[in-house]
């Protein structure tokens, strides 16, 4: 047994035992205290518990706790125990003040990767909606878009800039608060939506947008192809928009057919698998919320290259459609590098 092993057990039996007899705590508290502290340890990977970051604890409590299938409201002895161990280290001068863990809200249900990957082969890319609703899910699970950012999306909003000698597509996608930032759209996504934009159908919808005088036109990107309330010379421009409704009914359509759970089928639960596998692919924080468009960082980013090429890297290697097969995973491996 490692000696960092031994210590935290040494650590943990002793606070145990002081609740036990110095403050009276009854058999079944201690045996669930034990059993959060033991999750701690695996989550610590056996690393000394008295190095703890703050960070990490809310990591445990939080996303860790989740990913293990422990709900908000079970969480509170997990967290109790946390805040009763480090308490009791900082009393007895082995650790100096740290921050308490929160209970915090409960996560939203994630999309599991397999799903992930079966909702992907969903579309029929051999018709103009098929090939439309494979982007729309591409740019959700590949960028972590809330659904009011993707269907908000014009033509201006996607740029192009050299990354390593490559040419690689942003987002400029506005959400949440009314406020922009930028995102590298992955691969995959890049392919399906330029086969999109490409696509014969796309030019005969009217989707131009009003421009200010002097500025060029702008267009809708995600369009619907029928309307139920417009007649065909009302149903242009704006008014082609997707909703956000059609697009959660569109991600239930094919949920349903391909057996995919129900609380499974809601856009936030793609952004959450993106925000979950950069997190698990070691990305640092700080990236992890850029990406994600938190409220607690600045969500208008200025991209220097270097910045710009660790998010491509991230993404490229980490993000869901890194992770999966897609329709148009072996054509990519055929591409040259572009320039």
């Amino acid at each position: 047994m490692a000696a960092e092993q031994r210590t935290n057990f040494q650590l943990i039996d002793a606070w145990l035992e002081w609740l036990q007899h110095s403050r009276g705590r009854s058999e079944r508290t201690i045996e669930a205290y034990a059993m959060a502290m033991k999750k701690l340890r695996e989550f610590m990977e056996n690393r000394p518990l008295l190095e703890a970051e703050p960070a990490e604890l809310e990591l445990f409590c939080s996303l860790w706790l989740h990913k293990k299938g422990i709900v908000a409201r079970s969480r509170v002895p997990y967290i109790s125990a946390v805040k009763g161990f480090y308490k009791w280290a900082k009393a007895s001068r082995l650790v100096s003040d740290i921050t308490h863990p929160k209970t915090g809200r409960p996560l939203p249900n994630m999309m599991s990767l397999a799903n992930a990957e079966k909702l992907m082969w969903g579309p029929d890319l051999d018709t103009f909606i098929g090939i439309r609703d494979a982007a729309m899910l591409a740019l959700m699970m590949g960028c972590g878009l809330r659904v009011s950012g993707l269907v908000g999306i014009n033509e201006s909003h996607l740029s192009n800039v050299q990354i390593e000698g490559q040419l690689r597509m942003v987002l400029k996608v506005t959400e949440k608060g009314k406020k922009d930032r930028l995102l590298p759209v992955p691969k995959e996504a890049e392919m399906l939506l330029r086969v999109y934009m490409a696509h014969e159908e796309m030019s005969e919808i009217d989707r131009d947008l009003p421009a200010p005088e002097g500025r060029q036109v702008d267009r809708v990107l995600f369009v619907s192809v029928r309307s139920t309330k417009l007649t065909a010379d009302l149903h242009r421009g704006e008014n082609r928009r997707l909703t956000r409704k059609a697009v959660n009914d569109m991600i239930k359509r094919y949920g349903k057919r391909l057996d995919i759970p129900a609380n499974e089928l809601h856009p936030h639960a793609m952004r959450h698998l993106y925000g979950t596998e950069l997190t698990e692919g070691n990305v640092a924080t700080a990236a992890v919320q850029d990406l994600m468009g938190h409220d607690d960082i600045k969500s208008t980013s200025v991209y220097t290259h270097l910045a710009a090429r660790r998010k491509f890297a991230a993404v490229d290697q980490h993000a869901p459609l890194a992770k999966m097969k897609t329709p148009v995973s072996e054509l990519l491996k055929r591409l040259p590098p572009s320039s």
